[in-house]
């Protein structure tokens, strides 16, 4: 929800806004982006609110993920791309602005203009000992009782 506990994309969900649907079951609705990157940019969020991917458990995490397989070579196929990109933006930090949890599937043509450049060229390489630290920390808390 926004600060003022308004959000866009559960009026979406209950019909009261435009919107462009291109799939529905159950828990999720997938519709076409209102300002898409490349035409075909489907938004698919879960009919219940959660926030960010923080939020979202991982039932719903599953179900989503298998609309978002299954939405993605049709979409790719729809609009005559050449490639997918299958993006979360979690949280202010990553670029989040509508705070419902949703994913994009982004129809990719060469050329096309839009860059997500991985590996970021920006990003130097970590000695090993690094790798194997964070590596680490997150099997730690994998392991975690009181997680």
């Amino acid at each position: 929800m926004t600060q003022a506990g308004h959000c866009t994309f559960c009026d979406i969900i209950a019909g009261a806004a435009e919107v462009s649907v291109c799939y529905e079951d159950a828990h999720a609705l997938a519709f076409m982006d209102i300002q898409p990157v490349n035409p075909g940019h489907v938004l698919v969020a879960p009919k219940v609110h959660y926030e960010s991917l923080l939020d979202l458990p991982p039932e719903t995490a599953s179900q989503l993920y298998a609309v978002v397989a299954r939405l993605a070579p049709i979409v790719t196929k729809a609009s005559h791309a050449e490639g997918m990109n299958i993006i979360v933006s979690s949280g202010a930090a990553a670029g989040q602005d509508v705070y419902h949890f949703h994913v994009h599937l982004i129809p990719r043509r060469a050329g096309d203009g839009f860059e997500v450049p991985l590996p970021f060229p920006a990003s130097p390489v970590p000695p090993r000992t690094a790798l194997d630290a964070m590596a680490a920390r997150i099997i730690g808390a994998f392991r975690d009782p009181m997680r």
